[in-house]
């Protein structure tokens, strides 16, 4: 048993799992027998930064052929705008409420009953993490373990190159770099991981994998070499929706988070179209380097039977209220994600899927696609029937959810001001950390459907946005009265999910019988024709 699960209930739990699990006999698989499975993540990309949902620059165009090539969702959330809650929440299938995991500073609490790892491993899969890992997974769990971080790669072997290009990131503080990167693209950390990546793919022929490519990039350091760094110009990049004048419209935590992140970075409100510039040229450099690894595959004879999944964990500011990198709110900016689907038995479409997915929709669809079980205790929804063009009750993909804070009352202001003794801010004035005390206190939750988002907190306070009209949320509606009707169905709704995602773990051990739908649906839908099965017998 993996050594997350501390708790000898939860291993108890586990092995009740064959009897409570899913059937994968119930359902028909019509993907290739053993496909292999890649799951591609960029760490804070931004999704409407991408030329198929309509921006003016074509940042990333690998990317945008590869989902025409199958299904893509352009109202996919991360569970939390945080890298570790985000990652722990794909890989096991379950909201951060319910894995415990809620900064990033408590990943070993992990909670869950079996993750994308260990079924993978158990329905005879090899098993690799490539890049950044950030997560509850451990080197002991997968068959090939290769780390990178944002300053380097993690290994002792490697090129003189190659370490002083790490050497050159350590100096960077997780900033950014305002001239271009030195040492070529061949030393970048994406590049590398594609050499690593695709020489255990060709020696992994004989048997179907899973691998985690994680780039640890358009996240901040944000450096980038040539041709990159002179692709997308300051002084070209499409204006932003918004900018610094409307961070009292955003309020205070806005503010706060800008004040700090000028005590952090210096310079970086007069250098922040640079900044953008430099954001851009990482996502044509990451677009190139997913490029070489499909075209290795394709190379490789494995391509066909290979089912590709890009995604991100969150998003960036990229601009947005005069600031980079994340840190406050739900805003469309930082919890919208890029999530596309290519591979063999996925139907292939130009235009975005219009259901309403998550990332904890990762890790039950890829069970399908193994033929294995679902877990207990899994939380997110088999895409699978929607990938494949077939029947779905819509109903269950209106709406969508995602959460913030790790509890507790909101720490202000005043409260406490010395930003450098927590740790938010390096003694250099290059460091800062937006994920601190101050921006991260407090629960919030955020229910997108259809045109419209919900925000509501702890303390009631509440937004509402309609996000055709208002993509960067600059307009509260929640208390204007010709908006009720519609703001007390988002709030019933939102009430339905988290009701909904109330941790199923642990199960009744006797005589009760625990029910879930063959695809793990979780609403009640009597009128749309999907029976519900009685798992325990």
């Amino acid at each position: 048993m993996q050594a997350t699960l501390h708790m000898k209930h939860v291993k108890l739990l586990a092995g009740l799992s064959l009897s409570t699990a899913i059937n994968p006999v119930l359902y028909a698989n019509d993907a290739a027998k053993e496909p292999n499975v890649i799951i591609i993540m960029a760490d804070q990309l931004r999704a409407d930064l991408l030329q198929r949902e309509g921006y003016a620059l074509n940042t990333m165009p690998f990317a945008d052929s590869l989902a025409n090539e199958g299904t893509w969702f352009d109202c996919a959330y991360t569970s939390a705008p945080a890298s570790g809650p985000a990652r722990v929440s794909m890989l096991t299938g379950r909201y951060p409420s319910a894995t415990h995991v809620k900064s990033n500073h408590n990943l070993k609490d992990a909670y869950y009953t079996k993750d994308l790892f260990d079924v993978a491993r158990e329905s005879g899969y090899a098993t690799a993490m490539v890049g950044k890992n950030h997560s509850h997974l451990s080197p002991d769990r997968v068959d090939f373990w290769c780390p990178y971080s944002h300053d380097r790669q993690e290994s002792k072997e490697k090129s003189v190159h190659a370490k002083a290009f790490d050497d050159y990131l350590g100096t960077l503080d997780m900033y950014a770099n305002m001239e271009p990167s030195p040492y070529g693209v061949e030393s970048q950390l994406p590049y590398r991981m594609v050499e690593d990546a695709s020489k255990w793919i060709d020696s992994h022929k004989d048997k179907p994998f899973l691998m985690w490519f994680s780039m640890a990039e358009p996240h901040n350091p944000y450096q980038v070499c040539e041709p990159y760094y002179s692709l997308f110009p300051p002084e070209t990049l499409p204006k932003m929706g918004s900018s610094e004048k409307d961070l009292p419209t955003k309020g205070k935590e806005y503010i706060l988070l800008s004040e700090m992140m000028a005590q952090g970075h210096k310079g970086y409100k007069e250098n922040l179209q640079r900044l953008r510039s430099n954001y851009h040229g990482m996502l044509r450099l990451i677009d190139d380097q997913i490029g070489r690894l499909v075209n290795n595959l394709k190379e490789d004879g494995i391509y066909d039977n290979t089912v590709i999944i890009f995604v991100s964990d969150h998003g960036d500011y990229a601009g947005e209220y005069g600031m980079m990198k994340k840190g406050v709110g739900l805003d469309d900016a930082i919890t919208r994600i890029p999530m596309q689907w290519t591979g063999p038995g996925i139907k292939s479409s130009s235009t975005p899927h219009d259901a309403h997915v998550s990332i904890i929709d990762i890790f039950p669809t890829i069970c399908e696609i193994m033929g294995a079980e679902i877990p207990v205790g899994v939380q997110g929804r088999s895409l699978w029937p929607l990938l494949q063009g077939k029947d779905y009750p819509e109903t269950e993909f209106m709406s969508v959810m995602s959460e913030d804070g790790y509890g507790g009352m909101y720490y202000t202001e005043d409260d406490a001001t010395d930003y450098m003794a927590e740790g938010a801010v390096g003694k250099k004035g290059m460091f800062f950390d937006e994920l601190n005390t101050w921006t991260q206190s407090g629960t919030m939750r955020m229910l997108r459907k259809g045109d419209w988002k919900l925000v509501y907190d702890m303390d009631g306070n509440g937004q509402l946005y309609n996000l055709k009209k208002d993509p960067s949320e600059l307009h509260n509606l929640f208390n204007n009265k010709k908006y009720d009707k519609l703001k007390h169905e988002m709030i019933e709704d939102l009430l339905r999910w988290n009701i909904s995602t109330s941790d199923p773990l642990q199960i009744p051990r006797h005589r009760y019988r625990f029910k879930r739908n063959e695809h793990n649906y979780m609403f009640n839908n009597p009128d749309t024709g999907y029976s519900m099965t009685n798992l325990c017998k």
